[in-house]
């Protein structure tokens, strides 16, 4: 059977250099072919809010307790940071959340964007106060693959680490590793398919930022009583404690006595701001409106729950 450059160029004496100069041109070929564009590359970060952060930019994120897959689909494709899932006074529906993290896998966005990074990160809050120590619930939310954990209702530092240390892995020996020891079991078949990536490489993402800074996990904790806030400074304190987030008016304003947007709950969010601010942690806030998401950003808040997850106009 004849090689292709036989039919090519005939003249043996010819063959030889004709045959280097087209081994050339193809390999040249492949280097172009195989040099992915920088937008293809993996992020720093799988996490879209991470990423932002990281760069200095706030998040803006919108709320919906709506698990079907109808809304999974739509929320995918709303232009905004992340999206949390409140599992707090909607049912406990841990078999609904995996078919959302799955149904929010939107394809289209991979293959548009060139690697696994969503266009929103998905965190969720769930019944258990951080009273209640219920490790086993944060275990099966992260194995699902959610980004983000939303712990309920923290009022010390004891709580606060115990959030921390449920979120982590154990250390592998001699490997850098700084913050409270991790008690995750290990089991994430879920946040693999759902964060498309190897055991290996979740296993190195699978931390807590800023604690790590290669991290792709969130902690968020919501300060909502009055003993939250008297003890805020030693919670933001706690290493990988991501988030603080100050509590929509009504659980902050009961604790206090008070109604809704009055001073006291307006003290007790700018002492958490101040904490925040302090230990070099994110803090969040709910509000709408242009004019209070300015003021918000102006005085340092970095996450903003928004009503329709972007910064309002």
């Amino acid at each position: 059977m004849l090689n292709p450059l036989q039919l090519l160029v005939p003249c043996p004496s010819l063959r030889r250099p004709m045959a280097a100069a087209v081994v050339a041109v193809v390999a040249s070929v492949l280097v172009v072919s195989t040099s992915v564009p920088s937008a293809q590359q993996t992020p720093a970060h799988l996490n879209p809010a991470i990423e932002k952060l990281a760069g200095g930019h706030p998040l803006f994120g919108v709320q919906t307790s709506d698990l079907s897959m109808v809304n999974a689909r739509a929320m995918a494709r709303v232009e905004t940071d992340f999206v949390y899932v409140d599992m707090e006074h909607a049912p406990l529906n841990m078999e609904g959340l995996a078919v959302f993290v799955a149904a929010m896998n939107d394809k289209a966005y991979t293959i548009k964007q060139g690697n696994a990074q969503p266009q929103s990160a998905l965190f969720a809050r769930f019944p258990p106060y951080a009273s209640d120590n219920a490790g086993w619930i944060v275990k099966q939310a992260l194995d699902i693959g959610i980004m983000g954990f939303i712990f309920n209702t923290v009022e010390t530092k004891e709580q606060a680490l115990f959030a921390v240390r449920n979120m982590r892995y154990p250390a592998w020996k001699g490997r850098p590793y700084t913050g409270p020891i991790g008690m995750r079991g290990w089991s994430p078949g879920g946040a693999l398919w759902a964060w498309g990536i190897g055991a290996d490489e979740y296993r190195r993402r699978a931390d807590v930022w800023p604690l790590n800074p290669e991290g792709d996990l969130l902690s968020i904790l919501m300060i909502e009583t009055v003993e939250g806030v008297k003890n805020v400074d030693e919670i933001a304190s706690v290493p990988g404690v991501s988030i603080l987030h100050a509590a929509a008016g009504g659980d902050l304003s009961s604790s206090l006595g008070v109604p809704n947007n009055t001073p006291p709950v307006e003290a007790a969010r700018q002492t958490i701001l101040k904490a925040c601010l302090t230990h070099n942690v994110v803090c969040s806030i709910s509000v709408s409106g242009k004019e209070q998401i300015d003021r918000r950003l102006k005085e340092g808040w970095r996450m903003i729950r928004t009503a329709s997850g972007t910064p309002e106009q």
